[in-house]
């Protein structure tokens, strides 16, 4: 038995965390799981969590595992086919711009359609910017 009543221990070190996956025995003789998550910011480690799972909860915490795991990969799908969808409906709407290396520019409709319209004041309007006319 190893210090501090480690049997087996493996490391999974992502971009600033760190995992642990200690298996360990405590004083009685009860085998448990034990899971660190080190995160590290700016080269000093900041935050330590752990959880323990115990031999007989193994199977169970596994089962919610895969269910969570497999969740994660339906919903990845369905965004991946959903995204896929949306852009099959651009394309239908506006044709396929991109693969001709052509921009898309939507127009927005004259506000005043079918009302009478203002007298010309000498002042553009195009949008958040006020061109003045200074002549005509």
């Amino acid at each position: 038995m190893g210090a501090r009543g480690e049997l087996f221990t493996t490391q999974v070190y992502l971009d600033n965390r760190s995992y642990f996956f200690n298996v360990k025995e405590n004083r009685t003789g009860d085998v448990f799981l034990q899971i660190v998550e080190s995160k590290n910011r700016d080269g000093v480690e900041a935050d330590r969590h752990q959880i323990a799972i115990f031999a007989e909860d193994m199977q169970k915490f596994l089962q919610g595992m895969e269910k969570s795991l497999d969740f994660v990969e339906k919903d990845r799908k369905e965004r991946i086919k959903n995204a896929k969808a949306k852009k099959a409906a651009k394309e239908a709407k506006y044709g396929n711009a991109a693969a001709e290396g052509k921009k898309i520019y939507r127009v927005k409709s004259e506000k005043g359609e079918g009302k009478s319209t203002k007298a010309d004041d000498g002042i553009k309007r195009t949008g958040k910017v006020i061109h003045i006319v200074s002549k005509k």
